[in-house]
């Protein structure tokens, strides 16, 4: 099969990317996730990020190989997930905030520099565990990818270019949200933002189980 078959053609590829990066710009659970561990610190923030972006690689196969079908088909496989999913998130920010991981610029330091695997860990499953973004994907690739041999390769391309996409976006936020978080640090502020981090992964959490 030609190379030129698995790209999209340029008309197809720019409206992806118009329609990609509207979608990335709305806030979601993904973007107050990093937002969130961003006021934390920065590198969390941005470790964060790029385990999200990972999440949709993870997505696009998903998508690619007809596995997220599967939980669209079986309604019992969407719920398991999708409380699992909200478990994960509830437990993050209860996590936050017992262990005042917002605490101080010097506990944030230390939290990113000692859990470094951990921030991009959280990211990918925060991610991978919601079943919306496996079904948008199922709906979203085809369209752009068509029906003509090579639209497997197509949805590949198009999903890596989402990830990037989404990786370039947050990276931005969780930089802007540390900068945030580095003016904060009064006792009194830094209790807020335990609360406001622990607090925001916990309705996350809620509304993904309630949704």
């Amino acid at each position: 099969m030609p190379v030129m078959a698995l790209v999209p053609d340029l008309a197809t590829y720019v409206a992806f990317c118009a329609a990609a990066v509207a979608l990335i710009l709305t806030p979601g659970p993904d973007t107050l996730y990093v937002l969130a561990r961003g006021i934390q610190s920065r590198d969390a923030g941005v470790r964060s990020a790029f385990g999200i972006a990972t999440g949709v690689l993870c997505h696009t196969a998903a998508a690619t190989l007809g596995l997220a079908a599967l939980l669209r088909a079986a309604p019992a496989a969407y719920r398991i997930v999708t409380y699992a999913g909200a478990v994960y998130l509830v437990y993050l920010g209860v996590q936050a905030i017992r262990n005042d991981e917002f605490g101080n610029a010097d506990d944030a330091g230390r939290i990113a520099a000692t859990d470094a695997a951990g921030s991009f860990r959280r990211g990918v499953l925060v991610n991978v565990l919601n079943p919306k973004v496996a079904l948008f994907f199922l709906a979203f690739l085809p369209g752009f990818a068509g029906s003509a041999p090579g639209a497997t390769g197509r949805m590949l391309v198009l999903g890596a270019t989402y990830a990037a996409l989404t990786a370039a976006y947050l990276g931005i936020v969780a930089v802007a949200s540390g900068r945030v978080g580095s003016f904060l640090t009064s006792s009194t502020a830094t209790s807020r933002l335990s609360w406001f981090g622990g607090g925001a992964m916990i309705t996350l959490g809620l509304a993904l189980a309630v949704e």
